[in-house]
């Protein structure tokens, strides 16, 4: 084993800025900064003018700070060869840059690594409000960022902010599991309940009060419904100023840099698949093929089973992702699916999530030994992303290894319907959701329907349609599969029952 090429975790820092005035708090470069520092002090102290990497994660509360990655370098006073900031904000994000960075080590290209993230969407949205009138609503501040160009036919009819997409995957699988909605909600609910009591333990989480399956199940004024089935309860809470860093090494400069061998984690392998980024592209909504890829060969890679996991972190921005990701790889129902507190109660700092989630997990093994599984997903159920941490140093990458597995997910997913923007005429139901007021009233609904030759199609629900509305949300009678019709009424399509 060649300690100079073996990636291991030396320094994790977390971040949760709380200011009494928006204006003295923290931007989320700030917050970056702080959990920089934090992860150096974890380490041992004296990592960040060693850095040949500096990663970060892309941030969307302060969008004038555009690429902060030198930025952050330059607060340091890192001087680091290699500074780079993703694309944009993917929950994938923090786990790629780890496995970029681990594989970089074991290809000995560098020595050691920063990788942080941070956002501070609340400061932001109470900043706007404080200004001029600004909204404080986290989730449109995703809209926003989503519709910086022209509307495209999916945002047309309303499916623009992941909030509105995943809905559609949590009603077709229900369906194809022949659960009756009663059920889904309380598998919801039950996982749900149990992410507030890990999030209760752990220091890092923004919400720290246990909530039941029951508060969890009720609409309330402080459990408003958001997009159907879920409500406020259910979906990621990013209305958060979080921060997290961690410093990776190799194993020798660990070593000679005195860190402790019981403070190392050792970075396994992972994979990576992503489904279409088109999600109407995609070939069905009940489950997801580059999922299931990413989990499973992440096991495979590691030589592991499920029940020599001994701890995981399945990614809980909303219900349906970790529902898929534990029947992907038969994650039994009653173990614990996260070790932050999930996205609702540990916050969901809209990519950086997954950072939290290494610092944690880092954290649970160093305290108990054992193995980790992280999947992150991002986008709309677009990217996934897995990898394994450990104690155990046989768990180690000892060779850089491509994580990309897209040929393979690509190879497994069946052909996509065609899509027919302009159909008018008897259809069934594929999926569907309604959108709600922030006062709880039905908004609108979209339906995405199937024609007659199989062609996928877009079709609102007005607000006022008080029968269709209660036929897509009551329970009486399973919506995915109903059929009704397509009419066109000016530029849009309406669903008929």
């Amino acid at each position: 084993m060649d300690a100079e090429r073996i990636p291991v975790i030396v320094g994790v820092g977390q971040i949760n800025d709380r200011p009494a005035d928006p204006f003295a708090g923290l931007d989320s470069l700030g917050l970056m900064a702080a959990a920089a520092r934090a992860a150096d002090v974890d380490a041992g102290g004296g990592w960040l003018t060693r850095l040949d990497s500096v990663a970060v994660v892309n941030q969307i509360s302060f969008p004038a700070l555009g690429d902060v990655s030198q930025p952050l370098a330059q607060m340091l006073g890192a001087r680091p060869r290699l500074c780079a900031q993703t694309a944009y904000p993917s929950g994938a994000s923090p786990v790629r840059l780890l496995n970029e960075a681990a594989s970089a080590i074991a290809l000995g290209e560098i020595g050691a690594a920063l990788i942080a993230g941070g956002e501070a969407l609340r400061t932001a949205a109470q900043r706007a409000a404080a200004s001029a009138g600004g909204s404080a609503s986290d989730h449109e501040a995703t809209r926003r960022a989503s519709t910086r160009s022209a509307p495209d036919y999916r945002q047309r009819y309303g499916l623009i902010a992941p909030v509105d997409v995943y809905p559609l995957y949590e009603n077709a699988m229900r369906a194809a599991l022949g659960q009756t909605l009663a059920d889904a909600q309380a598998e919801s609910a039950a996982m749900w309940a149990g992410m507030s009591e890990v999030a209760a333990q752990n220091e890092a989480a923004w919400l720290r009060a246990p909530v039941s399956a029951a508060e969890i199940l009720a609409p309330s004024p402080n459990n408003r419904p958001i997009a159907f089935p879920y409500t406020k309860l259910m979906v990621a809470n990013s209305s958060v100023n979080q921060g997290a860093a961690f410093i990776v090494a190799s194993l020798a400069a660990a070593r000679r840099h005195g860190v402790s061998e019981e403070r190392l984690i050792y970075i396994g392998y992972g994979a990576a698949a992503d489904e279409p980024a088109n999600i109407l592209k995609r070939d069905r909504f009940d489950r997801s093929v580059s999922m299931a890829v990413s989990l499973r060969r992440t096991l495979e890679l590691n030589a592991l089973g499920v029940a020599e996991i001994d701890h995981a972190e399945l990614y809980s921005c909303f219900p349906c992702v970790p529902k898929l990701a534990r029947r992907a790889i038969g994650w039994p129902a009653d173990r614990p699916i996260t070790v932050v507190g999930g996205l609702t109660f540990g916050g969901g700092p809209i990519g950086n999530y997954m950072s939290h989630a290494g610092a944690s997990m880092a954290q649970r093994l160093r305290d108990g030994g054992g193995t980790g599984l992280l999947f992150a997903n991002g986008g709309f159920a677009t990217q996934n992303h897995s990898i394994v941490l450990s104690s155990d140093p046989e768990r180690a990458m000892r060779e850089a290894r491509s994580f990309d597995y897209q040929a393979e997910a690509d190879e497994a997913r069946a052909p996509a319907p065609p899509v027919d923007e302009r159909y008018e005429g008897p259809a069934e139901i594929e999926t569907y959701t309604v959108f709600y007021t922030r006062e709880g009233a039905p908004r609108a609904g979209v339906v995405v329907g199937r024609s007659e030759a199989g062609a996928r199609l877009l079709a609102k629900v007005s607000g006022d349609d008080a029968e269709a509305i209660a036929f897509l949300t009551n329970g009486a009678a399973e919506p995915v599969g109903a059929r009704g019709r397509a009419v066109r009424e000016g530029d849009d399509v309406i669903w008929r029952l």
